[in-house]
């Protein structure tokens, strides 16, 4: 019997896989045909990736190709170029008149400041920010395709530590950032003849510059011709870049603002000329018109180009400002079904509610009891309201005190109601001090308590005592916020009746439909309004969609016809457009609805002022304007409750919430506040929109604080934070706190004159303080006009 050969499997390596394990048990002719597959599996694939790469390339370079071939051609709008000085000294005219000579060689001067050259192959429109301006300067950076910031050499202002850049600069400078740079550039000016010192004077001020502006911001001199003209030459071939909020929507810069009434006095049509950018119109759009408000579309004339590029002929018209003599391509009309409706207010069911509605016999029945009242004689005590005397009869008052039923005290996360005359008592609402209730922290207040509706009425030294006393209510309020005084005349449990006690601030649940105010009946609010947006936003691009008959294409010249708008605002709005641009925007659907909207927003670190909530404040919103009265809260995150803020705190983000129409976020807000009627608006905050949401709660929070009187370790005599026994069982169920950290809760009343005794879960000293917390919710006030166009 022969040898054998014995073969035995090989040893498993550490990292060895199934497969290689079991490899054995496969044959040789089976192990090259796997080995080959796999090897053309892995060929194809990557040769799939290196199309699928290639592909890619050559898509991108067709948009590239796509968008130059675009900014020489007639389907481009005008770019806009605004010129915007860093300093007073700076001479923009001069530059903007060099800039159109060069692209216009017929004419010297371009009154519309438009301009097509056929040498440089583009349309450009030269705009001028005046300096010391900020409303001209905001609505020109909102447009702006190029923001050209023009700096001297010369310029050596004390105010700032830049020789470059003075205080309304930097002012300016920090708006732009807040609404969203678009493409910049920076002139300098006023630079040597003589070349070495030329060029370190550049170097130097590029240095001292870079900075303030984005990496990509290039330095281009600017002192002679020549130098514009190599700019020009670059600046054809550039690929601006546009601010995410602005290219979401179409918009048209008008050119002329015009308006013919329709035979009614009080309404006009008002007619906006200009180039439409970004995105297709619908005609059966809404549009905003920029600080007038919403409004509906007639009719839209697609008229004959103004300004075309590769015409030689019609130079004349580059010359005029006159456009309703040009040559109509196209008229839309709105399809009366398509047409979005203009809803801004909710209407309500009176029937939906929870009580039925009166029928007409009980109706009649309840003014004869009511002119029976009034027929009735009652002997009243002096200095009696005519609102107090409503509550008083003929027989006794046989509970002269409401006292006796208050053992049970006041209820954890429960609202108790049981005072039916608390509703026009100025007490109720206000924070215990003067200055809160004179400056209209009451929720009850009218729109003529109201600081701005006021300052018409005062003299300069009745302001400034107010705005004294505002500044010492803002002092008070960062360095004991929340806390008030028990009033001496008031029972606290009348005074802080609408108020509640929680268990947690955070764990404690409050309802945000209980207990809503009359306004929220007007608002409208979605059931999921990030699909909402998603859902508008699909709906806005099919409009881009070619041979769309409703649609006016991106790059026509043409002429809204707006309807139904205020004589007034029309006015306005033409006198409007010698100094400042007026704009038009497409509104997306459900953009017109009003709801509630909150906003992030930040002090300006140029604005001194206090800032209340409540307070009339203008909201710049993208290319929307808003009034509003806001309510400044803080934000939590582990929670669903915010706590409102009276003021807004420099150096920190607060969240402030309006009424206004609904807009998607993220859009970027500059809020400005005015004094006066007449006064130039100031930034006072900038932000963002946040979200618009109109079950947030708000929590307004008062903190009632008590001082110590004698203490025996755990337990405590406690004074001052009630003035009366009956407070003391109505406010018993309260938590109680101290500053150092102590928690505990009331025990009993002690005498007649509202100390306590309580019991703390540590050793109490003597210099502590027992604060107790009560909450309400708060909302927003309606500002009694939507637009700062609008007349009072």
């Amino acid at each position: 019997m022969g040898a054998t050969h014995q073969v035995n499997k090989s040893h498993k390596s550490r990292f060895s896989s199934k497969s290689s394990r079991n490899i054995h048990k496969t044959s040789v002719k089976d192990r090259l045909a796997i080995v080959k597959t796999e090897r053309n599996v892995g060929k194809g694939a990557r040769a799939a990736r290196i199309n699928r790469n290639k592909m890619i390339r050559e898509q991108k370079k067709a948009a590239v190709l796509k968008e130059k071939r675009e900014l020489s051609g007639s389907k481009c709008p005008p770019r806009v170029i605004v010129l915007f000085s860093l300093c007073a000294s700076v001479d923009l005219e001069l530059l903007a008149d060099d800039l159109l000579s060069l692209l216009s060689k017929e004419s010297s001067a371009v009154l519309s400041g438009t301009v097509a050259s056929s040498e440089y192959r583009t349309r450009v429109t030269v705009l001028k920010a005046p300096h010391g301006d900020l409303l001209t300067c905001m609505e020109m950076a909102k447009v702006a395709d190029l923001l050209v910031f023009v700096a001297s050499a010369k310029s050596l202002c004390e105010e700032t530590d830049s020789y470059f850049i003075d205080s309304f600069g930097n002012q300016c400078l920090s708006v732009y950032r807040s609404l969203g740079l678009p493409s910049t550039a920076v002139f300098v000016r006023d630079l040597p003849t003589e070349l070495k010192q030329r060029n370190e004077i550049k170097k130097m001020c590029t240095s001292s510059l870079a900075s303030e502006f984005p990496e990509d911001c290039k330095f281009y001199p600017a002192d002679t011709k020549d130098d514009l003209h190599k700019f020009l030459w670059l600046f054809k071939e550039q690929r601006l870049k546009t601010p995410h909020w602005r290219a979401q929507r179409s918009y048209l810069m008008a050119h002329k603002v015009d308006a013919v009434n329709d035979g009614d006095s009080e309404k006009c049509t008002l007619f906006l000329s200009g180039y439409l950018r970004s995105h297709n119109l619908s005609v059966n759009q809404l549009v905003h018109v920029s600080g007038a408000g919403d409004f509906q579309l007639c009719k839209v004339e697609v008229l004959k180009d103004p300004f075309p590029l590769n015409s030689r002929k019609n130079q004349d018209l580059m010359d005029s400002d006159e456009t309703h003599d040009l040559e109509v391509i196209r008229t839309l009309v709105p399809d009366p079904i398509n047409k979005e409706p203009l809803e801004v207010e909710n209407k309500p069911d009176p029937l939906a509610g929870e009580q039925t509605w009166p029928t007409d016999a009980e109706i009649t029945k309840a003014d004869e009891d009511q002119k029976q009242k009034k027929i009735r004689k009652i002997k009243l005590p002096s200095g009696t309201s005519e609102y107090q005397a409503a509550w008083f009869n003929d027989e006794p008052d046989e509970e002269e005190s409401d006292c006796d039923n208050e053992d049970d005290g006041m209820l954890l996360d429960e609202i108790e109601d049981e005072f039916p005359g608390q509703e026009g008592n100025m007490y109720l609402d206000a924070d215990g001090d003067e200055a809160s209730q004179r400056f209209g922290d009451s929720d009850e207040e009218t729109d003529n308590d109201s600081v701005m509706m006021e300052v018409d009425n005062m003299t300069r030294e009745k302001i400034q005592d107010e705005l004294k006393e505002l500044k010492e209510a803002h002092g008070a309020d960062e360095e004991f916020p929340d806390e008030v005084d028990t009033p001496l005349d008031v029972p606290a449990r009348k005074r802080f009746a609408k108020y509640r006690g929680l268990k947690s601030f955070r764990t404690s649940s409050w309802d945000p439909k209980e207990s809503l105010p009359q306004d929220y009946a007007k608002i409208f609010e979605f059931g999921n309004f990030k699909r909402l947006q998603k859902y508008v936003l699909a709906k806005a691009l099919e409009l881009d969609g070619e041979n769309r008959e409703d649609c006016i294409p991106v790059g026509s010249y043409v002429r809204l016809h707006i309807k139904e708008v205020p004589s007034a605002v029309a006015l306005k709005l033409c006198m409007l457009a010698n100094t400042t641009p007026v704009t038009a925007c497409g509104l997306m659907k459900e953009e017109s609805k009003l709801s509630v909207l909150h906003f992030s927003v930040k002090k300006h670190e140029t604005y001194d002022a206090p800032i209340k909530s409540k307070e009339e404040l203008i909201f710049h919103v993208g290319f929307r304007q808003f009034v509003g009265r806001p309510t400044f809260s803080s934000e939590f995150i582990n929670t669903n409750k915010n706590k409102m803020e009276r003021f807004l705190h420099a150096g920190r983000f607060s969240v402030a919430t309006i009424y206004a129409p609904i807009s998607l976020p993220p859009l970027p807000t500059i809020v400005l506040k005015r004094i006066g009627e007449d006064a130039v608006p100031a930034v006072a905050a900038v932000g963002s929109l946040k979200t618009v949401d109109p079950d947030r709660i708000i929590l307004k929070r008062v903190i009632l604080t008590g001082y110590p009187q004698r203490v025996s370790k755990r337990k405590a005599s406690v004074k001052h934070m009630f003035y009366n026994p009956e407070d003391v069982k109505w406010f018993k169920p309260v938590e109680l706190y101290t500053k150092r950290g102590l928690r505990g809760r009331i025990k009993e009343p002690v005498g007649t004159h509202g100390a306590m005794k309580c019991l703390l879960n540590g050793v109490l000293e003597q210099r502590d303080t027992v604060c107790l917390n009560l909450y309400k919710r708060a909302y927003p006030k309606f500002p009694t006009r939507l637009f700062p166009l609008l007349d009072f």
